[in-house]
């Protein structure tokens, strides 16, 4: 057992009388100011030297932040100190929104498990590329683009658009979200017609990526990576949350993920004869886990709730481990 999984682990659970977003929100603030002499030090135990590149980019090491954890991209020089080799802000909107009513994140420890229906709580694409313009950089970045709940999905393909054209020039790589649970009616996204408009906009130059939901048949997964293979998609990220699952409604993540997460990455690693990356993310609790999502075809793999579970001792031992 390691210092946080000891201590700062149950400290963290308890903040807010056991409010899991009362916790992320606070953890956020401290990263966000901590003194760069802190980060030294943490960088010094944590960082992990093991490059690889991906569609075009160099990453220090293959294991990155997932979406989720810094929306706003608030505490960015926190998250290289702690060993991650690339962080994916978001998933951001073109319209600010406040998501779902709370409470929208819950804790299973039992299982180390999250469930969560935020609903892309964000302050919008204008507020993150400000805030990216005038933040030091040292990992590379990845952006998630989310349709706005207000946005009709016969609007989203220029909802999509705006987000893009205001942070194109500050991140590395994009990721089209098209499979969260907690936003209505996006999951449509992935089918065919609508993916297929909505990959056709994001031009530029910049590696664009497609995040899908674990819940997608094998049918529909190979019928969305036709639409990728014609519309020249970088990668994929795999997985995203499931709804698959008895508990409180939203997507679940964490263990209850791992072998599903790592199905579909195999599965797309063979329908594209391994020439299309893949970002592995679901369910990556240990080295193992992470391990043998790189053996199942994954190129970059991203932690979330691994990370809320064993912190950044987890990022160091897979980004050491990886192959």
């Amino acid at each position: 057992m390691t210092l946080f999984e000891t201590a700062v682990r149950p400290w963290l659970f308890r903040v807010g009388d056991g409010d899991a977003e009362a916790a992320h929100e606070w953890a956020l603030r401290r990263l966000s100011r901590l003194p760069a002499a802190v980060r030294a030090g943490l960088a010094a135990r944590y960082a992990v030297r093991n490059p690889v590149r991906v569609f075009g980019v160099d990453f220090p090491n293959p294991v990155g932040l997932a979406a989720g954890m810094d929306k706003d991209g608030v505490a960015l020089p926190a998250w290289p100190a702690l060993g991650f080799g690339f962080v994916e802000v978001g998933t951001v909107t073109w319209y600010p929104q406040e998501g779902n009513e709370r409470p929208r994140l819950f804790r299973h420890p039992e299982r180390h498990a999250v469930v969560n229906r935020m609903g892309f709580n964000n302050l919008g694409a204008t507020a993150l590329a400000g805030r990216l313009a005038s933040t030091p950089r040292t990992v590379p970045l990845g952006i998630s683009l989310g349709k706005s709940k207000v946005t009709a999905l016969g609007d989203a393909v220029e909802d999509y658009r705006r987000s893009y054209e205001a942070v194109r020039e500050l991140g590395d790589y994009f990721a089209v979200n098209v499979s969260s649970p907690n936003t209505p009616g996006l999951r449509q996204l992935q089918d065919r017609s609508y993916l297929d408009e909505i990959l056709a906009e994001l031009k530029g130059g910049k590696p664009i990526l497609v995040k899908i939901a674990p819940d997608l048949t094998d049918a529909a997964i190979a019928e969305l990576l036709e639409v990728c293979a014609a519309r020249d998609v970088a990668g994929l990220i795999a997985t995203n949350t499931t709804i698959a699952h008895d508990g409180p409604s939203g997507g679940l993540s964490g263990a209850p993920l791992t072998a599903r997460a790592r199905e579909v990455v195999s599965f797309v690693h063979r329908e594209t004869a391994g020439r299309l990356p893949i970002i592995g993310v679901g369910g990556i609790m240990t080295a193992d886990d992470a391990a043998r999502m790189f053996d199942a075809g994954a190129s970059l793999i991203q932690l979330y709730t691994g990370f809320i579970y064993h912190g950044p001792a987890l990022v160091r031992r897979c980004a050491r481990g990886s192959r």
